[in-house]
């Protein structure tokens, strides 16, 4: 099988791309190769003849137009997109940009391609998308996303996202394109790029700087090891049901503060300091503008109808995570220059 894998030099993105090489897929990586992308994530594959790389920004529709002619795949994989939220609160425009716009050049490139070659049944169009489109939860562990929960936006972020999933609904149901969605928990994991809580963690705890969390550390979020993720998606890809959405959690709820704390655990053993515990250098800062409180997620229907369920615990994945920031720094090192990495981003409101 030909994959079509946008954003496939992100985080995310190039989990699924190493995982669909590994498994004896032929993969096309559309990338545009904006500030958090990073083709050195992508070096255990880079000379494989299974893989191919393509840049090219989705907001371009001819490149892609070009792309989807040339390679032929028998199935695309929709990750690229804008999506740290507190970029989104400083600068929306570029998410409104690439999450809506460049979605709907996908689309349209994708049935167009789809059409001329006769409606292939095996075609599938799989779009990868957040919880954060359902907004924020209660602190009622019983109460969690399902497919069904309502839309409710609460940041540039989302609300961009939201309206993908929305336009990738409307292609299916108007045109016919045979597509597939899912929404994810928080992704954490190797090759994380530098701006996200877990490695900003790390990176800084290493350096003696302070560890931020925002406002009193109570925000709630369900954790999802990226190789899991990315299993999870390949299954959905190849079969789950046309038209149908699969919520993808990792059952692995934690507060910002609880996280944080196991990290510095881990980080006490496995790097201890001169004096002290990295704990001590936990920071209490001004709160992320609309911060949700939780997200939580039921994999009711992703386990009962495709048999997936998460391999790797929290305890288990943040131990693998701070083990691989340990031993790669010459993977993060370079990434720390890159714009806004390091700034506090997302107090405007």
């Amino acid at each position: 099988m030909k994959l079509l894998v946008t954003g496939g030099a992100g985080f995310i993105g190039s989990a699924v791309v190493r995982l669909a090489v590994a498994r004896g897929h032929e993969v096309v990586n559309l990338d545009a190769l904006t500030y958090a992308a990073c083709l050195d994530s992508l070096a255990t594959v880079e000379g494989s003849p299974l893989y191919q790389f393509e840049q090219a920004d989705i907001r371009d529709r001819a490149a892609l137009d070009r792309i989807f002619s040339a390679h032929q795949p028998d199935l695309v994989m929709h990750l690229a997109a804008e999506s740290h939220v507190d970029r989104s609160i400083d600068g929306p425009g570029d998410f409104i940009e690439t999450n809506i716009t460049g979605t709907f050049n996908m689309l349209e490139a994708a049935r167009a391609y789809w059409s001329r070659a006769g409606r292939p049944e095996g075609f599938r169009f799989h779009h990868i998308s957040t919880d954060e489109v359902f907004g924020s939860l209660p602190a009622d562990p019983e109460v969690l996303f399902t497919e069904a929960t309502a839309y409710d936006p609460r940041s540039p972020y989302s609300a961009s996202k939201a309206a993908s999933d929305h336009l990738v609904r409307a292609w299916g149901e108007t045109y016919g394109l045979p597509v597939v969605l899912t929404n994810c928990s928080n992704n954490y994991g190797p090759y994380h790029f530098p701006e996200k809580l877990i490695p900003v963690i790390i990176l800084n705890a290493l350096a003696g700087k302070p560890l931020p969390i925002y406002g009193d550390g109570s925000n709630i979020r369900d954790w999802l090891y990226v190789e899991d993720h990315a299993d999870a998606l390949l299954l959905v890809a190849e079969k789950g049901l046309t038209g149908r959405s699969y919520n993808i959690g990792g059952e692995n709820e934690r507060s910002n503060l609880e996280l944080v704390q196991s990290l510095c655990a881990i980080l006490d053993r496995k790097r201890p300091k001169a004096e002290g515990s990295y704990a001590d250098q936990i920071s209490f800062v001004i709160d992320r503008p609309g911060h949700d409180a939780r997200y939580a997620i039921d994999p009711s229907r992703i386990r009962d109808e495709l048999g997936w369920r998460p391999s790797v615990t929290v305890e288990e994945g943040l131990e693998r995570t701070v083990d691989w920031y340990l031993n790669n720094a010459a993977w993060w090192q370079p990434l720390l220059a890159r714009q806004g990495v390091g700034q506090r981003l997302g107090v405007k409101a």
